[in-house]
């Protein structure tokens, strides 16, 4: 169900490069009774929304608007939610996908809709861009230790530090889990960075090979894809994570992905100790004029922490109205 009203999102009709991306005015959504109306102040990017772009990967009805993360305000609600209230500050995964079938609307639009559940009340401490750059990844960082049955004092070996997913996965290991050690790869200009992350310990992948490692660890946690290589930092009998799909090396276990708003609610007390921080790459907030710019960066493998886009287009619209029957 939408209104007559629309508003300005970026979408795209057909697969393909960035060269399909447009900007120009979409149908503006309207909540079911489970679900949430947001304005979005901030949206991040991920890997999964340029592949989602570039090859049909899961059922879309086209036009697509993409993105997956979001942080905005509520502005409507639905009558069968009671746990949000208009005015909060909210921030989420918007895409479940784990339904078969993915919103046509994502969170590259001034406003979105989405299932009350599959958000959580946005931290004071963060700026609404450093919460848009948490859920997905950390979801998935997140679903990594749980596939692991990881143990407090467990040694943690992470491959890909830097990155949206690996700069938290050292965060949550080393503040979060308990981990008695963690190790993790970069890139030489990156190995600082890391170091700040809370890693005991940071292996310049273009100096120092596995091989040339002799310590084992009780978890190998593989957010790159190479786990083809990293298999052989394991402990014998160790779990190997490895994220990406399909996974590198069939020995290893395959980390999925759960969408909750309360995975994010379990996190809220480290994140507003400061215990694990958002990570926006340097590069950016990009404005929302610029996604494309943000996205052909993106697809160069070389971002520091998320892709975060800021700045949406002003509105006409009423900006946080009382009800749906504002507009």
């Amino acid at each position: 169900m939408t209104t007559n009203i629309t508003q300005k999102a970026w979408f795209y009709e057909d697969y393909g490069t960035t060269d399909v991306l447009k900007l120009g005015d979409f149908p503006f959504p309207s909540p079911q009774s489970n679900q949430l109306l947001v304005q979005v102040l901030a949206a991040a990017l991920n890997p999964i929304d340029s592949k989602l772009r570039q090859r049909p990967i899961a059922p879309v009805q086209f036009p697509v608007v993409p993105g997956c993360d979001m942080a905005g305000v509520v502005v409507s609600k639905g009558n069968e939610v009671f746990d949000f209230e208009i005015g909060d500050e909210v921030y989420g995964n918007i895409q479940d996908f784990n339904q078969g079938k993915l919103n046509q609307l994502g969170t590259m639009a001034q406003f979105i809709v989405v299932d009350h559940d599959l958000v959580s009340k946005k931290p004071k401490n963060l700026t609404f861009e450093e919460a848009a750059s948490l859920p997905l990844a950390v979801q998935t960082a997140v679903e990594g230790f749980r596939t692991s049955c990881f143990k407090e004092g467990w040694t943690v070996f992470v491959v890909g530090g830097a990155g949206g997913v690996g700069s938290l996965v050292v965060q949550l290991a080393k503040h979060v889990y308990g981990a008695s050690k963690v190790v993790a790869t970069t890139s030489t200009t990156k190995v600082k960075f890391v170091e700040g992350l809370g890693a005991d310990k940071v292996v310049d992948y273009l100096k120092t090979r596995y091989e040339d490692i002799e310590e084992r660890f009780d978890l190998v946690y593989d957010t790159i894809g190479d786990s083809e290589n990293s298999f052989v930092l394991a402990k014998k009998g160790a779990p190997v994570i490895d994220i990406t799909w399909p996974p590198s090396n069939p020995r290893v276990l395959y980390s999925g992905l759960t969408i909750s708003g309360k995975i994010l609610d379990d996190l809220h007390s480290y994140l507003l100790k400061g215990k694990l921080k958002a990570v926006i790459d340097p590069t950016g907030p990009y404005h929302f004029s610029d996604l494309v710019e943000a996205f052909r960066y993106l697809e160069t493998g070389r971002a520091k922490g998320k892709v975060v886009i800021s700045s949406f287009a002003s509105s006409s619209l009423l900006l946080f109205p009382r009800s749906f029957g504002d507009f």
